[in-house]
């Protein structure tokens, strides 16, 4: 089974592919070096494995409304369709509703492998609903794999329960070890029955969210720590964070941006908190990485998402629709099985063929040892899933970065843009959006698509950033290091020193 083709044909009819304080990893090359049984935890979880996420596919159940603390980055927003962030949902469900969303989805989407409570509220401070859909989903749908998300104050009190619903991976925010940095994000939380305020209130839940880390880790359950960059508030605090939680066991840190758009609503938006640029974030996930292992393919998604991360085809699946599918589970869990072993095998492929390249040298391939002095570059990738360049670039709603270099090819992040091509004729708005696409690429010196119309071809060349449609339906990595080499052996790298001799 051509699997790059059924993730390439069913990205692009339902949107770009590709996870939140609310929710959501290792690369491939960490797996190999993993102990066996984390790896079978983590192979096919889009969330926790960077080369999963090409592959398959997650969703999320509200069934957790209520929340015991405030923070100033969240608004929750209920039959919501139109933001994508966290705390959002259209519809918020019960336990049995939830159910037969998630039987619908494993059977309509089969690469769906991981099913996650994480709001729109807390889901351990709505603890019946919580446990009550995990056990039904693993008597149900045993396949799926069941996660949980948490601001951490209930955590330790839920610990036992989560391990007896055989919950192994759990995403705990974290955003300070530091209750006076902790002042400033959180305005109160709900404890024991009482509203506390303040330094109180921070020191509380960084008590609670160490302890359940420990307990999680003690009890073999992967932790991923979120954790919001806000600027100015928590931006190199972070650094300790990623040290501590990494001391006491934590698999994995995702490092997301603020999101502080006015018109959401938070407090920080309404107060002019600023978002963090592309380059702090980098920045700050790289000073992080030499403490544990980072997560930079987050997509910060709502609370009812489903598909590949960075997709969302949550309105294919609303309650009404789903009582008028026809469907066939136990078919549909046949064919589960064979797509996951199709994807499986794939995987394992491309694995291989990664430990054979791992000997040869990169810089010999580019032009020697004077290639070994070559500065990095980044890259944006127009891609619809499948780990493959093949995404018009008018069709793009994100773009993927990496960065070449020549120590080899790593992931950067994601960078969402406004869709160019809509199917219309508005001069206003294609201008609007090809302008917008080309800021969200700031600091990229290439964008690689399957196609691309000529007016953003000019208009990325005239930005200084080259388009190349060349690569359509390669691997992604092999095909920015063949541009990067191509770069060096046209003298390009060599030619932008110069200018910027010249211009010092």
């Amino acid at each position: 089974m051509d699997l790059s083709v059924l993730g390439q044909n069913d990205a692009e009819h339902h949107g770009a592919g590709g996870c939140s304080s609310g929710s959501c990893g290792s690369t491939d090359d960490q797996l190999t070096h993993l102990p066996e049984h984390i790896r079978e935890k983590v192979h096919n979880h889009p969330c926790y494995s960077e080369e999963a996420h090409h592959y398959f596919a997650r969703m999320h159940v509200a069934v957790a409304p209520a929340c015991n603390i405030q923070c100033h980055y969240c608004n929750r927003k209920y039959d919501c369709a139109n933001e994508s962030r966290p705390g959002v949902v259209s519809e918020v469900l019960d336990p049995l509703q939830a159910v037969k969303k998630v039987k619908a989805v494993a059977a309509t989407i089969p690469q769906m492998t991981v099913l996650g409570i994480a709001g729109p509220g807390d889901p351990l401070a709505n603890p019946q609903r919580t446990f009550d859909t995990f056990r039904m989903l693993s008597e149900e749908a045993p396949d799926i794999k069941l996660c949980v998300s948490t601001n951490g104050l209930a955590l330790p009190d839920c610990v036992d329960e989560l391990a007896k619903h055989n919950i192994d991976h759990v995403t705990i925010t974290i955003n300070c070890v530091d209750p006076d940095v902790g002042a400033k994000i959180y305005p109160w939380i709900y404890w024991n029955n009482k509203r506390i305020h303040g330094r109180k209130a921070a020191k509380i839940l960084i008590e609670q969210q160490q302890k359940g880390l420990e307990m999680l880790v003690a009890r073999g359950i992967l932790v991923k720590v979120n954790s919001v960059l806000i600027p100015g508030v928590n931006d190199e605090h972070l650094k300790e964070v990623s040290r501590v939680v990494k001391a006491k066991g934590a698999f994995l840190h995702n490092v997301m941006p603020l999101i502080a758009e006015a018109e959401h609503g938070t407090f920080y938006g309404v107060m002019g908190q600023r978002s963090p640029e592309p380059e702090e974030l980098q920045d700050l996930q790289d000073a992080c990485a030499g403490d544990m292992n980072m997560m930079r393919h987050c997509r910060q998604c709502r609370a009812d998402a489903v598909g590949l991360l960075g997709e969302d085809r949550g309105d294919e699946f609303t309650l009404d629709k789903i009582e008028e599918m026809d469907i066939d589970y136990d078919a549909a869990m046949v064919k589960r099985a064979v797509i996951h072993a199709a994807i499986k095998e794939e995987l394992d492929e491309k694995a291989a063929k990664k430990a054979r390249l791992a000997g040869m040298s990169v810089p010999a391939a580019a032009g020697g040892d004077a290639a070994k002095h070559h500065r990095p570059v980044l890259m944006a990738v127009a891609t619809s899933g499948g780990g493959l360049i093949n995404q018009h670039y008018g069709h793009a709603q994100e773009f993927l970065v990496y960065e070449a270099s020549p120590a080899g090819v790593r992931f950067i992040g994601h960078r969402k843009v406004e869709q160019y091509c809509v199917g219309n004729d508005s001069c206003g708005e294609k201008d609007s959006a090809l302008s917008g696409g080309i800021r969200a690429l700031k600091g990229c010196e290439a964008v690689l698509c399957s196609k691309i119309g000529f007016e953003p071809w000019s208009e990325l060349e005239a930005a200084g950033i080259q388009p190349n449609g060349e690569h359509a339906m390669e691997p992604i990595e092999e095909a920015v290091m063949a541009v990067y080499q191509e770069m060096i052996r046209d003298g390009r790298l060599e030619r932008d020193k110069t200018l910027q001799r010249a211009n010092a």
